[in-house]
């Protein structure tokens, strides 16, 4: 198994495509077709991951923050960035970041995070924009329904919790080829009328190339019509941030106690309690104060998140109960999410390597210490 497969498998969990643009994700450092001998899962890349690599045969790992966000200039070892990527390109290891990708995705970082909580009814707190496009081509009826089904093992069509949504419409489409066509239908240099479906259907942003792809794969035409667009409808399960709800409402002492526990923090800071019973929680793993309104605006009673500044505090002005349990904190279980998604994947990929050869780093990169 090459460095270009885990990416492949690891892009279905996350989509690259998804990333925000300020990111810098993906292979930072290696080759994409060296074989893997071993998987480090990380959040963060310190020197100490990479002889943790080393240690244990691993030559991948895969972080969760880009040891590499700002461009390098020199490598000389002055600092630990540099230091990290001199001795992961010395010992033959890769480095891959997945980041905002991860946080964008739907069974990413915020679901473990409202999993771990005990939080259902999740929804996306801020959907990305731009993820939705539209299909429109045009087709003999005769192989509309093949054209179709293609579009939809594809993965157009899904839309919610519904799959093969499509719309048809049919009508009298017409073309002329020139001397050098090949026409399936009619002859070159003789204007064609043919009875025509037009196949409506949507899709996620990262489908593009494998949806366009299966459309000119199945058309008939030689020259296959077709139109993409990006429309503004809000994706359902792309975005930053999640809205869930416990069973049953809780107070806030017992909320902030919670908390504390499932994210083992050194402390929890927050905002004034508010006397009101907790139930619906916004989570947004990381930095997060920019998702304040939008935590408001969902209605959440609380909204659990990281490095909030003094003013922030100020800002919710009593509508809403502010939790800041730690950078670090709030992104812990990403490594057991990722550990989990990959083992799954690569065990009908690669057995030998899904079998121990998937590590868990068991360095806690934190750099931030309670007195």
């Amino acid at each position: 198994m090459q460095v270009k497969d885990v990416v492949k498998l690891l892009d279905e969990v996350a989509p690259l495509s998804y990333t925000e643009d300020f990111d810098n994700t993906g292979l930072l450092v290696g080759d994409m077709s060296s074989e893997v001998t071993g998987i480090l899962v990380t959040l963060d890349t310190l020197e100490s991951v990479v002889d943790e690599a080393i240690e244990h045969n691993c030559n991948l790992i895969v972080s969760f923050h880009p040891i590499v966000f700002k461009g390098l200039k020199k490598i000389t070892g002055k600092t630990y960035v540099e230091r990290v990527v001199a001795k992961a390109i010395k010992n033959d290891i890769s480095i891959f970041s997945i980041h905002t990708a991860l946080d964008n995705s739907w069974n990413g970082v915020n679901a473990m995070i409202c999993s771990k909580l005990g939080l259902g009814k999740r929804q996306i707190l801020i959907p990305q924009e731009g993820t939705i496009l539209k299909l429109q081509t045009y087709v003999p009826n005769k192989s509309a329904d093949k054209v179709r089904e293609a579009l939809f093992e594809a993965g157009a069509g899904a839309i919610g919790n519904y799959s093969n949504c499509s719309f048809n419409s049919f009508g009298k489409g017409s073309f002329m080829g020139n001397e050098d066509s090949n026409p399936t239908i009619g002859q070159k240099g003789e204007t064609h009328f043919e009875d025509e479906t037009q196949i409506g259907v949507t899709f996620q942003k990262h489908l593009k190339h494998k949806v366009i792809q299966s459309l000119f794969k199945n058309h008939p035409y030689e020259e296959v019509a077709y139109e993409v667009t990006t429309l503004d409808n809000t994706n359902q399960h792309i975005g930053m941030g999640m809205v869930g709800q416990f069973e049953e409402p809780m107070p806030e002492d017992k909320f902030l106690k919670h908390i504390k526990n499932v994210f083992n923090s050194g402390c929890v800071r927050h905002s004034e309690l508010l006397s009101n019973p907790i139930k619906k929680v916004a989570v947004l793993g990381g930095s997060g104060s920019f998702a304040i309104e939008s935590a408001q605006a969902a209605g959440a009673d609380a909204f659990i998140t990281a490095d909030l500044k003094y003013h922030d505090f100020f800002a919710v002005e009593g509508k809403i109960l502010l939790a800041d349990v730690g950078h670090y904190e709030s992104e812990q279980y990403t490594k057991e999410l990722l550990v989990a998604e990959l083992s799954k994947k690569i065990t009908n990929f690669a057995p030998a390597l899904a079998e121990g050869r998937i590590i868990k780093s068991k360095i806690n990169t934190n750099p931030i210490r309670y007195y």
